[in-house]
Parts: structure tokens; C-alpha cells; sequence
């Protein structure tokens, strides 16, 4: 994916706009490249006898055999980073035993532009660069010193609220680097306060977790019941503790 992928970022080849994407968005050359690698991996399994399908953002939904298990991925999360050059870009794959985001059994998000990889799987654990995710301890239990947002200028009036009661804000602009870096204790909290395509969440969601985090909606809700489909939208918070996420749930609430 890196060997396809990064020569194309911030490249007028790479920028070249292609039909309307399965997920609905325009499909670019660096994310046809992207998914053509993907199922040229994912053919080879079906050639050796594995019974499977695919959910991916461009293509949609191909069967090889089987509903389940069922592999969804999102070749180039961060695209409009990809496109502009700015080097925070990812794939993202899960592998779900059924259709509810709480059937989730592995997810991987692997940085595109410097190979920094994020695992879980289900009851195991979650790893950072092959190695057990270690959570970075937060300096202070009373405030939330850095908020990670969904980049879009809704959700910064959306979370108004919740970025005043922060020390400082970061937009990466990826969906699922955004996540997984939470997870880890690099951001306090995460926020997606519009709704979102669960589909992008789905390998973070079980990271978050492994790492023994929180993630819901804004209302503090819990996702797992949501079926994982292109269509499926929610908003999110989420911490890589309890008491972080009711500190930002109570700070989301007074908004």
C-alpha cells in the first residue's frame, strides 16, 4: 500500500478526479491505486479457497463466497491530506464476524506516510507498531488538555462547548489515526459531533477498546449495535479512559 500510495500524494496524477465512489464521494486515482492494491491482496486469498466479502469505500460490497466474515476497507482515509501532500494519511481494515460494528474481531490502521501501524484483535489486545499499546498517562484528571476534532466547520460550532473547556485543539483531517492516537493517550479526547460514517471507525472502535477506552455518540450511547454499512452514520466521543470521557460528556452536554 505505502510502495502505491505515497508517490501518488500531492502529486496532479494522484489528484485525478475519477466517477462518484460506492461511499458517495469522488473517487481520485491515489484511491482507485489504493483499493486495486488491496483487492489484488485480497484476490490471491479467494484463489487459495477463502470464502469472504468486501466492503470498501470505492468499490462497495463484493461477495468472494461468503457474507461473512466480512472485510471493510477504506484504502486512503485522510484522502484530502493525500491529495494536498500533507503526510497524515491511512488505510484502515477491520474484519467483522457479523453486519454490527460490535462484531468487529480485528481492525488494523496503518499511517500510509511513515508505516506507523495500529492492531487489535478482539479479547487480545491492542498494539502500537508491533508492540502492546502503552497508553500515554494524562497529566491532569480535572481538564482536558488537548481535544482532537472531525475536520469539518459544523463540528467546531457543534462542539463549541467542549473546545472551550480544552487547552488546545488538534484536526489531523483522518478519521482513524485521529482514533487510534487517542487510544494511545496522544489526544485526551476525540470528538466527531455531527454525524459520521461508522464504516470509518470500525478498526478504531476495537483499538479503542483493546486499549481499554471509551467511545460512544455524544449522548454517551454505545456503537456496537450500529451496522456497519457505507450508510450507517454517528456522532463520536471517545478517551482512552472512563474519566476522561464523562469529563468530556459533561462538557459536551452544557453546550
Amino acid at each position: 500500500m505505502r510502495a502505491v500510495v505515497t508517490p501518488l500524494a500531492g502529486t496532479a496524477e494522484g489528484r485525478l478526479q475519477l466517477e462518484m465512489g460506492a461511499g458517495g464521494d469522488r473517487t481520485m486515482e491515489v484511491d482507485r491505486a489504493a483499493e486495486a492494491a488491496v483487492f489484488a491482496e485480497l484476490q490471491t486469498l479467494a484463489d487459495h479457497g477463502a470464502h469472504f466479502s468486501v466492503l470498501s469505500e470505492e468499490a462497495g460490497l463484493r461477495r468472494f463466497g461468503a457474507d461473512h466474515p466480512l472485510v471493510v476497507v477504506d484504502p486512503v482515509d485522510g484522502s484530502l491530506n493525500a491529495k494536498q501532500g500533507i503526510p497524515l494519511f491511512n488505510v484502515m481494515l477491520a474484519l467483522l464476524d457479523g453486519p454490527t460494528i460490535g462484531d468487529v474481531a480485528v481492525g488494523s490502521v496503518v499511517n500510509l506516510s511513515n508505516g506507523e501501524r495500529f492492531t487489535a484483535v478482539k479479547g487480545h489486545g491492542a498494539e502500537h507498531d508491533e508492540r502492546r499499546l502503552e497508553v500515554i498517562p494524562r497529566q491532569h484528571h480535572d481538564r482536558i488538555d488537548l481535544l482532537g476534532l472531525e475536520s469539518t466547520p459544523r463540528s467546531l460550532k457543534a462542539a463549541s462547548g467542549l473546545i472551550e473547556r480544552s487547552g488546545k485543539v488538534r484536526i489531523l483531517g483522518s478519521m482513524a489515526l485521529s482514533m487510534a492516537h487517542t487510544a494511545a493517550g496522544g489526544l485526551d479526547v476525540f470528538c466527531a459531533p455531527v454525524p459520521m460514517r461508522v464504516f470509518d471507525m470500525a478498526a478504531s472502535l476495537l483499538i479503542i477498546a483493546e486499549a481499554g477506552g471509551v467511545a460512544t455518540d455524544t449522548q454517551g450511547r454505545g456503537l456496537g449495535s450500529l451496522e456497519c454499512t457505507l450508510a450507517t452514520r454517528t456522532t463520536l466521543l471517545c478517551a482512552a479512559d472512563r474519566e476522561t470521557h464523562a469529563l468530556a460528556l459533561k462538557a459536551l452536554s452544557r453546550d
